[in-house]
């Protein structure tokens, strides 16, 4: 299975440097959607309702204190995703990746899968709870 750093390491070579909080956030819709469309996680690294939104926390320890990132700062190897997992990252930078990092944190938060992670947490608290493939997968499958 590929893993996160996998990911991000096709969507920095895709679309170039980003900050690495956007980049957060296209790993939790690519992740989202593949568990939609392709019934299976795209990545088996788990993702937790931060107070800034989902995010991977190993791929966050890999680019700690880093504003933006490039594909130089992954070790990951995008030559390990399928062309069903790449045609499924393809679609989301579609759709979100021209998309700013304010709003697709704005948009996560009015998700359930992160609102229901982050239940008892006041906002702005440092929160770790795991926003669950099941969450995912039964929210978004309702928008499609």
């Amino acid at each position: 299975m590929a893993t996160a750093f996998d990911v991000a390491a096709y969507i920095l070579g895709k679309k170039g440097s980003m900050t690495a909080m956007k980049l957060q956030k296209l790993l939790y819709y690519a992740q989202a959607w593949s568990l939609v469309w392709d019934e299976k996680p795209l990545f088996d690294n788990t993702i937790q309702a931060w107070a800034n939104g989902p995010v991977v926390p190993g791929v966050y320890y890999w680019h700690r204190g880093k504003y933006s990132v490039s594909s130089a700062d992954f070790a990951g190897h995008p030559g390990h995703l399928e062309p069903e997992q790449i045609a499924t990252i393809d679609a989301v930078l579609d759709f979100y990746g021209d998309r700013p990092a304010q709003w697709l944190i704005d948009l996560t938060h009015a998700e359930d899968p992160w609102k229901l992670a982050r239940k008892g947490l006041a906002p702005g608290e440092r929160g770790s709870n795991e926003i669950s493939h099941a969450s995912m997968a039964d929210y978004y499958s309702g928008l499609g």
